[in-house]
């Protein structure tokens, strides 16, 4: 009968910088830790689209509210009829918003908001340049957009309705004859 014994060894400093390294430039990401970024460019959407959406739609944090958005949606982005579109597009950012939040039906969300910061672009902000100094610039449109893209191609990660929805879907599948 053999016995072997094992010892913890002390990595040597090549192979420590070598872990280092590794760590840093994997491009493999740990499960949970994917499932918290997603939560936080989810929560971080969610803010700023459910501040801007309920400003347009319901005059809050000092919004212009929904006949002020309208005038606007006609007259400078020259999308008529105006109360038509100011009414899409703050639905769009009060309620893709909480969706984002919630973690339900993220996807759809974040392709609805990337829709809308397009169209800010489109009718808006692209005269201004990319970063104006006379006026908005479309940078923080197309930044916004794109992170809109993370939820819509990712989907909402393990925190959310959408998982838990996706779980009973399994289970029930899994259970069924």
């Amino acid at each position: 009968m053999t016995t072997t014994t094992t010892t913890a060894t002390v990595p040597a400093r090549g192979s420590r910088v070598r872990w280092l390294l590794a760590a840093v430039l994997s491009t493999r990401t740990a499960p949970r830790v994917a499932d918290v970024g997603l939560l936080i460019v989810r929560l971080t959407l969610a803010f700023i689209f459910i501040y801007h959406g309920s400003r347009r739609l319901f005059g809050w944090f000092d919004g212009p509210g929904l006949d002020s958005s309208a005038d606007y949606f006609a007259n400078t982005a020259h999308l008529h009829p105006g109360m038509f579109f100011a009414v899409l597009g703050g639905t769009i950012e009060f309620a893709g918003g909480i969706a984002l939040a919630l973690g339900f039906f993220s996807r759809l969300a974040g392709l609805a908001i990337f829709g809308d910061m397009m169209m800010a672009i489109i009718t808006v902000t692209h005269a201004d340049g990319f970063n104006s100094t006379a006026g908005a610039g479309w940078e923080l449109n197309l930044a916004l957009g794109v992170l809109a893209l993370v939820p819509a191609f990712f989907g909402s990660g393990r925190f959310s309705i959408d998982a838990a929805l996706e779980r009973r879907l399994l289970r029930a599948d899994a259970a069924a004859p």
